[in-house]
């Protein structure tokens, strides 16, 4: 069979006569082999050219199903905890803030409201606030699915996943204040931007990923990065004099099996990996400016700096988020071998010159106008994002928005040099003051507590109550009046709230008279010391008292001047 050559006329695909040669027989001297009786496609697909650089088709699908991964997280997330944190009996109740909200604004929701805490919420039933909450996160949870499993979006599907997680994040007012919240919110806002109008194909004729879409997210990445660097540089002087990591692993938020013996590494290597974050952060995110090559090599050193962060931490989907805009550093020649034969082949057709249709279709131009719109906005939007990363006074996770667009970033600008933790113990003594009184210890789901139980692994999920009683923990329950919240929840025994901890010691049994907060210095304990050896992966020491012993009775005035409602024992 004749090797065909690389040709975009489907009849270049035919059998042709050398000149000369044209009244040669078949068989004979000079004549051309005689042709295979396969369908002249199959030729053509075995011919088909390689994928170009420079046009990011298959990009579009990685960064798509990227980020509905990420949204089928948050939502998982959502809907196992929503009601126990801001349900009608959660610990700080979205009914109650939005009432707040709507006083604020002289009992209005005008656009004053709306623009204040914009959320569908607003519109729909407050008096089953759970089942709405429930609702909400399904909706998410579908269609997040649908686009992790086809690849396939369309800028309303997008649109609706962003609102909805918008409606969520804009009610979880302390639990869902944390960064990957808006910088999930920013990278779906632009991910409505990457789809075509209308067409939920995975390859949509005529509506080639925009390039002002693809250099937002590069630009998403680089202010992420170069907002971590400089936050360092310019907070805590342990990143200056390269000791931060000495303590990082001990006392980040969630520590997982990995950091209890990164922690023990010897000096150098802190000093070495302390140097490294320095260069990722604040020079890699230049190469973006440097051209194609450059730009594949930023991508791919910032993926393999979050996926050892991933694995050395619980940081939630923080790393995992900020992977996806790293995505949008590949083009299709890079990405080519990661699909399949046949989609490389629709991609490489979809490259070729009058492969795009004669006229636009109206989709297409709408399309375009909202994408030159998107980078307009963009722009605008980043004045006082470039302004605070040029500060002295740099402020990070921050929205200048309330639809969080455009946000600034960071992260661990200050560093804890010591580990503390507040572990809530129940008795059932009469006399909390009784030193003969039993009390037991309540345990997450992945916080320190116990001093044998192996830290978790838990990442990309997210356990918001752990990670607050992490903040709570160097601050006063004075500041945090949620954990005498948790506190009377306990003494009630409410099951919701219980499904929020690992172990209840009182299951199955009369519910504790009385709830204590006890302050402790935690530290890893040394591989294969005396400590390790007994199983234990942790050693502690108490500081004093959290807060006081509190029974349900003497909690009913707290409860009532908040609005909260009075736990009822199950």
């Amino acid at each position: 069979m004749l090797a065909v050559p690389d040709m975009a006329a489907p009849s270049a695909g035919l059998r042709q006569r050398r000149p000369g040669r044209a009244g040669a027989p078949d068989g004979a001297p000079g004549a051309a082999p005689a042709a295979s009786p396969e369908p002249p496609e199959a030729g053509l697909a075995a011919a088909a050219p390689p994928l170009s650089p420079g046009t990011f088709w298959l990009t579009r699908i990685v960064l798509l199903r990227s980020i509905a991964f990420l949204y089928f997280v948050a939502f998982l997330v959502a809907f196992h905890q929503n009601k126990q944190l801001i349900g009608e009996k959660g610990l700080l109740p979205c009914k109650l803030y939005l009432q707040d909200v709507k006083k604020y604004f002289k009992g209005k929701v005008g656009l004053d409201a709306l623009s204040y805490a914009p959320t569908l919420i607003w519109f729909l039933d407050w008096s089953a606030m759970d089942s709405t909450l429930d609702c909400l996160a399904l909706a998410g949870l579908a269609g997040a699915a649908f686009v992790l499993l086809t690849g396939c979006a369309n800028m309303v599907l997008m649109f609706l996943l962003w609102l909805l997680y918008l409606s969520l994040v804009n009610v979880g007012q302390i639990w869902w204040v944390l960064r990957w919240e808006s910088q999930l919110l920013e990278t779906g806002f632009l991910g409505i931007f990457l789809c075509p109008l209308w067409s939920l194909s995975r390859l949509p004729q005529g509506s080639p990923p925009s390039r002002i879409v693809i250099w937002s997210f590069r630009w998403l990445i680089f202010r992420i990065m170069l907002g971590a660097g400089l936050i360092k540089i310019r907070g805590d002087r342990c990143w200056r004099e390269l000791t931060c990591m000495d303590y990082h692993y001990e006392t980040q938020p969630v520590p997982n099996p990995i950091s209890y013996f990164m922690h023990r590494s010897p000096w150098w290597f802190h000093r070495f990996e302390t140097l490294v974050n320095h260069f990722i952060e604040l020079l890699v995110p230049f190469f973006l400016l440097l051209g194609r090559r450059m730009v594949i090599l930023h991508g791919l050193l910032q993926i393999l700096f979050q996926v050892l962060l991933i694995i050395s931490g619980n940081l939630s989907f923080l790393n995992w988020l900020t992977v996806v805009p790293s995505l949008a550093c590949f083009d299709d020649a890079s990405l080519g071998l990661l699909f399949g034969r046949r989609l490389r082949e629709r991609a490489a057709r979809l490259q070729r010159p009058g492969t795009r249709g004669q006229s636009p279709a109206l989709g297409s131009c709408v399309r375009s106008v909202l994408n030159v719109s998107l980078g307009l906005l963009i722009t605008y939007l980043s004045i006082p994002v470039v302004l605070n990363l040029l500060s002295s006074r740099q402020v990070m996770n921050t929205s200048f928005n309330s639809l969080r667009i455009v946000n600034t970033y960071g992260a661990f600008g200050s560093i804890t040099k010591e580990r503390t933790e507040v572990i809530l113990q129940g008795t059932s003594s009469l006399d909390p003051n009784d030193p003969t009184a039993v009390w037991e210890e309540f345990e997450f789901k992945c916080k320190p507590g116990d001093l044998r139980r192996r830290p978790c692994l838990i990442s990309p999920y997210h356990y918001r109550l752990d990670w607050l009683m992490w903040f709570a923990a160097f601050q006063t329950y004075e500041q945090n009046e949620w954990i005498i919240h948790l506190a009377g929840k306990l003494l009630a025994q409410e099951e919701e709230t219980l499904s929020l901890l690992a172990t209840n010691p009182f299951a199955g049994r009369d519910p504790p008279r009385w709830i204590r907060g006890e302050h402790f210095r935690y530290k890893f304990s040394q591989p294969g010391g005396k400590h390790a050896r007994d199983g234990k992966w942790w050693i502690r020491k108490r500081i004093g008292p959290y807060f006081p012993p509190v029974n349900l009775q003497g909690l009913r005035k707290f409860f009532e001047d908040r609005n909260w409602p009075y736990p009822v024992q199950d």
